[in-house]
């Protein structure tokens, strides 16, 4: 009806001679409901419009207009609607669009409703990783929240989850500072001169593991060692109580990745790391002790044929340091690892290996008559060469552990 009115109006009809006539005898002195409109009987006929005075609905405050039916009368009275014809079948779209138009404007009000602040400060803390450098520019630090992925059958982070996050915040450490250009953590000078940095030596005491959902916040600091080596710490605590949870030192040096060899830090180097140094003591208590290097009559556990992926490869095409910690373990026996969990290491490497070596992990334990157990480790090529030597200390599982609010070390300059 309403596409025959719109159309009616660009387009007028002549009526025929006889068409008013036969209205007439039709629809007499009938009235006509036209959606609200009200109109007087003109002289020509008896034809009368009459109006619905009904007040338009509302939806969720939004008016509706909803258009009345249209009935016809006849001479008797008798009410009768219009022939159905193709146009008048047509759905009315109005009623549509107003549905549309109300549950769009309650759908954005309950949007702008909505709080996005976090419920808890643990919620949204450093959500996309990408950390941020405290203390005077020295100290950079990132949190991290334990996935579900990265816990073992303890029901709590492996070592290895651990120790990824240590190189994740270093290398995040160097780009942050702007002195990340190629590499592992290479310095435009470094690059230069075709310099990667190379841990030899790593400690790792951990007090208690992270279990699944914890946030952890991780700082870590650079300071000097010697005249070419650097020292790099890492705390780890409980990003919502303070508690220590893992300290961790390292001794790193520079190799030459074309000639593989160890390389002293040029001058121009220095330049760039030391405004960074801190000058501070290790977080960790250097172990003076010698490790003992194992060999197949002294090694009581012994696990061959061990070799690399190509996922084991960082972006130096050799292995990565992590991967090195889980081959280590692999040659620990079942009953250690079932009944004790890892409370400290001391690892020295001594050389780096490929994606095609072929590697042999050999372990000895030590009973020192107590529920600490320490085992001597040693990982090396088929053809002997020594590539990692270690030590770990093991303590029974759920064994108590007096944790302590850890702070960062002042910079004593």
């Amino acid at each position: 009806m309403v596409a025959t009115a719109a159309t009616s109006s660009f387009f007028p009809v002549t009526p025929s001679p006889d068409s008013s006539d036969s209205k007439k005898k039709r629809l007499g002195n009938g009235s006509i409901n036209l959606g609200g409109i009200k109109s007087k009987t003109s002289s020509s006929g008896n034809l009368q419009v009459k109006a619905n005075a009904q007040a338009p609905p509302k939806i969720n405050g939004t008016k509706v207009v909803t258009p009345p039916a249209e009935v016809f009368k006849n001479e008797d009275g008798v009410s009768f609607h219009p022939p159905r014809t193709f146009i008048n079948q047509l759905p009315d779209w109005s009623m549509l669009l107003a549905a549309i138009t109300t549950v769009f404007l309650a759908a954005e009000k309950q949007w702008m409703m909505l709080d996005w602040k976090p419920k808890r400060p643990d919620m949204l803390i450093d959500p996309f990783g990408i950390g941020k450098i405290v203390q005077d520019g020295l100290v950079f630090r990132q949190n991290f929240s334990i996935r579900s992925y990265e816990i073992g059958a303890d029901q709590t982070a492996s070592i290895e989850t651990v120790m990824n996050h240590l190189q994740e915040t270093a290398l995040n450490h160097v780009r942050s500072a702007g002195l990340l250009v190629d590499g592992f953590g290479s310095t435009p000078e470094m690059c230069k001169k075709n310099l990667i940095w190379v841990v030899t030596r790593m400690q790792v005491v951990v007090d208690r593991y992270p279990t699944w959902g914890n946030v952890v916040q991780v700082d870590t600091w650079v300071s000097a060692s010697g005249k070419n080596c650097m020292r790099r710490d890492w705390l780890v605590r409980d990003s919502k109580t303070g508690e220590v949870l893992t300290r961790a030192s390292s001794i790193w040096v520079m190799m030459n990745k074309v000639t593989r060899r160890l390389s002293k830090m040029p001058e121009e180097v220095r330049g760039e790391i030391e405004p960074y140094f801190m000058n501070s003591e290790p977080v960790v208590a250097e172990d003076s002790r010698k490790l003992v290097k194992l060999n197949d009559s002294s090694a009581e556990f012994v696990r061959k044929g061990l070799t690399p992926k190509w996922s084991d490869l960082d972006v130096n095409q050799h292995v990565n340091n992590v991967k090195y910690i889980g081959w280590i373990l692999e040659s620990a026996p079942l009953p250690i690892l079932e009944t004790h969990e890892l409370s400290s290491m001391t690892l020295e490497y001594r050389r780096e290996c490929g994606r095609d070596s072929v590697l042999q992990s050999l372990t000895a334990v030590s009973d020192n008559g107590t529920d600490e157990i320490e085992c001597q480790h040693l990982l090396r090529l088929e053809d002997g060469s020594e590539v990692t030597r270690g030590r770990t200390q093991w303590r029974p599982k759920n064994a108590k552990i007096s944790g302590n609010v850890g702070q960062i070390p002042a910079d004593t300059a």
